[in-house]
């Protein structure tokens, strides 16, 4: 028996891994000093890849309990 006997489309939702500190900004609405300053106080977690600092999304989601 097929999962989908209606034929809908099925809708899949794909979140990024990490995101870009301006990127974050525009997601939380959150101002960077404050995105440092979360960074800082070990409550938003980064990655370091080359010169670029990303943020991993679900570290981001924690911040909301989302």
């Amino acid at each position: 028996m097929s999962q989908n006997p209606e034929r809908q489309p099925i809708a899949a939702v794909i979140e990024p891994l990490t995101v870009r500190i301006s990127t974050a900004v525009q997601l939380t609405g959150i101002s960077r000093s404050r995105l440092y300053e979360l960074i800082q106080a070990g409550d938003l977690k980064t990655v370091k890849v080359g010169r670029s600092t990303l943020i991993p999304y679900w570290s981001l989601k924690g911040l909301t309990g989302g």
